[in-house]
């Protein structure tokens, strides 16, 4: 017999800078208020498959303090105090623990998603079904922590993974199982012996859990953590929150929700996604998201080739990108920054922006 779920609320993280797709990503438009595909951003794209599971409403967004106004703008059906901004950045632990603590005030037995908003989901209907099971794994196991794996289909250097252990019974046809260990990013060997072996899934970073079982785990692992995000959540309807907000959360911990809880707690069951998953964590995300033309080569851009292949081009409106005798390279124009890269090197885009900020040119990030 199925447990009802009582309620469903979501918290999207919308925090990230993503360095990797710069230079089209900048501080003040970071990607996930980009347009990949059509003309939803992937903020957008986001709430566009919570639709239906989680009313608007009862949806909260944590962005960085100067990314309030924009998302707002992107997403007006969601109240305007629910969407939250970081004073500075701290990682996604006090992202979560935040939530946690401000939604335990009114409901600290619900069950609440955690969601990234840059990633690439399809079809949606499998993704809210997959929320779906792990509501009802939540609500049967309160203290459990669920997480969603993708099965991997090549041996990704780039993603943390996770090693599935003994199976429990599916939900809603979806696969279950505890979690026996996460590993991190792993070097291409090791990889590659992860997508062999059948075990190891990709961390897509995507949670179901209550928020009392959050903050318990808090107060095991983190408590100044927790101590921080409850005096918060004891202001947040007074003249002092914003004040309380700007003292208290950049003295939180920067650490991550993996290292910080999911790696100690001692309940965490794995759902396998039924559903195509894609961080789009760097430029070649776009090769696999859009089709390629007859020489492999992945064209946004008023682009003439000669003897051009497997390159990414990418240029905004009114800018022609002319290639001669050249392969496997991204070549991205965006505003004033040109990027020309080897495909090989696209991990380390985000050196550049580490670059540019080390010698002075904030003018450029």
């Amino acid at each position: 017999m199925t447990t009802p779920i009582k309620s469903l609320r979501a918290l999207i993280m919308a925090g990230g800078g993503g360095t990797r797709f710069w230079p089209r990503s900048r501080q003040d438009m970071p990607k996930q208020f980009l347009a990949m595909r059509g003309d939803r951003s992937l903020l957008q794209e986001t709430a566009d498959r919570l639709e239906g599971l989680v009313a608007p409403r009862d949806l909260m967004v944590v962005t960085g303090q100067a990314h309030v106004a924009r998302t707002r703008e992107q997403l007006p059906e969601i109240p305007s105090d629910m969407v939250i901004g970081e004073p500075t950045g701290r990682d996604t632990a006090p992202c979560v623990a935040l939530a946690a603590a401000l939604l335990a005030r009114t409901d600290p037995d619900g069950v609440f998603f955690t969601c990234p908003a840059d990633h690439v989901i399809e079809p949606a209907g499998l993704f809210r079904r997959a929320l779906q099971a792990a509501a009802q794994v939540v609500e049967e196991h309160p203290r459990a922590f669920v997480t969603i794996g993708v099965p991997p289909t090549f041996p990704s250097t780039g993603y943390g993974y996770i090693q599935r252990g003994q199976p429990l019974s599916g939900r809603l046809g979806v696969e279950a199982f505890r979690v026996r260990s996460f590993r991190e990013k792993p070097p291409l060997e090791v990889a590659r012996d992860y997508v062999a072996n059948g075990e190891y899934l990709w961390n897509a970073g995507i949670f179901a859990w209550k928020p009392r079982a959050v903050l318990d785990a808090l107060a095991a692992h983190k408590p100044a953590l927790r101590d921080g995000v409850m005096r918060i959540a004891e202001a947040w309807d007074t003249p002092q929150r914003d004040s309380v907000m700007a003292n208290i959360f950049p003295t939180l911990e920067k650490v991550s929700i993996d290292y910080a809880l999911l790696e100690k707690h001692d309940e965490v069951v794995v759902l396998g996604a039924p559903f195509q998953w894609d961080d789009v964590g760097s430029w070649l995300a776009l090769e696999r998201l859009n089709p390629q033309d007859t020489h492999g080569n992945t064209i946004q851009a008023d682009h003439v080739g000669i003897r051009t292949r497997g390159c990414v081009v990418v240029a905004p409106k009114g800018r022609t990108i002319a290639t001669l005798g050249v392969e496997n390279l991204l070549i991205i124009e965006d505003g004033d920054c040109l990027l020309i890269a080897r495909k090989e090197d696209e991990s380390a885009v985000k050196e550049i922006v580490e670059e540019l900020r080390r010698t002075g040119r904030k003018d450029r990030l």
